[in-house]
């Protein structure tokens, strides 16, 4: 895929997709952050469903540190995994307390430095939270740009390292939600809209449902 035809493909994707978000409810850094955290191997939808509770009782590091692990699994046990993510933010807030004023870390390495926080994580909160151009790529973005030619990779690292060099730079900031919402809902793993695709004569994906 060519400089054009890649300037071409977002700019479609800007056009169908004009407010390009995460689509996750929260109203603070922090409470992304959380809601990112309990997203692993989880929806969406589910997350909002228990954060929605969880940030009515509590909504802030020292909140959600004073319910515990016990109390902070009793809204969140209906997403996979929780254990592991009840004690792991319980973790990540306490640190937030302690070495970051209570405020979520602009900086990369101190974000990756909290308990259930990857490099995918990381990513996520940089471009949503901060405006940054970083692009996380999840299972969605992965296929998207496998299929379209965008940016070929056998690994999420080289994906992401593909897309941040071919991404044309007035795109940077959006490509993140603007891949991810047309992997979710256009260009799925199983039966893709191909035929309503707005980028399929650009697409080089071979099984293409036209």
């Amino acid at each position: 895929m060519n400089a054009a035809q890649r300037n071409e493909l977002f700019a479609r994707l800007q056009k169908s997709i004009p407010e390009p978000v995460t689509e996750l409810k929260y109203r603070t850094r922090f409470q992304l952050l959380v809601s990112v955290i309990l997203s692993a191997q989880a929806t969406d939808l589910s997350v909002n469903r228990a954060t929605r509770k969880l940030f009515r009782a509590a909504a802030t590091p020292e909140a959600i540190q004073n319910l515990g692990v016990s109390g902070l699994k009793q809204y969140i046990r209906t997403i996979g995994l929780y254990n592991t993510k009840a004690v792991n933010i319980i973790k990540t807030c306490s640190i937030l307390l302690n070495d970051h004023a209570g405020r979520v870390p602009r900086e990369r390495s101190a974000l990756e430095a909290l308990p259930g926080v990857g490099r995918k994580t990381a990513n996520v909160v940089l471009n949503t939270a901060f405006g940054e151009p970083t692009i996380a790529v999840d299972t969605h973005i992965f296929r998207v740009a496998n299929r379209t030619g965008l940016a070929k990779g056998r690994t999420v690292l080289q994906v992401e390292r593909g897309l941040l060099t071919r991404t044309p730079e007035p795109y940077l900031k959006a490509a993140h939600h603007l891949l991810i919402l047309h992997g979710r809902y256009t260009c799925r793993a199983r039966n893709p809209l191909c035929g309503r695709c707005v980028i399929a004569d650009i697409c080089q994906f071979s099984a293409k449902r036209l």
